[in-house]
């Protein structure tokens, strides 16, 4: 084992069209957006949780960071072994399920909760998964 016991993430958005990065490419700010995040809550993950961590970093247009990719293609693979489906079967519905809970956060910081609904039910949504 590599002495991981968890493996953590935080999620940013960001949208690719706002005035605070106008001059950057888009590939440059989901980089300068995973650094800020590391930058922030690696030495905590590492030192005190003794886990792994990985920046969640998406973009409001849909694209997401290298190290997020990287998470679903292995979270992707894990399924497949798990499931016996097609690695293309898993992702898929990763990423469906991904964007629906995307979706989901949106509409509900917009308009508010309204429902009987616990919290935990979009986070167990993606674990799920």
């Amino acid at each position: 084992s590599s002495g991981i016991n968890a493996e953590y993430g935080d999620v940013r958005v960001f949208n690719t069209q706002a005035l605070s990065n106008p001059t950057q490419e888009v590939l440059e700010t989901f980089v300068t957006h995973e650094k800020e995040k590391k930058k922030h809550y690696i030495h905590r993950v590492l030192e005190v949780e003794g886990g792994a961590f990985s920046p969640l970093v998406s973009s409001t247009t849909g694209g997401v960071g290298k190290e997020f990719s990287a998470v679903i293609k292995r979270l992707a693979e894990m399924k497949s072994r798990k499931t016996g489906n097609s690695y293309a079967e898993c992702i898929c519905y990763i990423r469906i399920k991904l964007s629906f809970c995307m979706v989901r956060c949106v509409s509900l910081s917009l308009r508010g909760y309204r429902g009987s609904v616990h919290r935990e039910t979009m986070t167990n949504d993606l674990y799920n998964v």
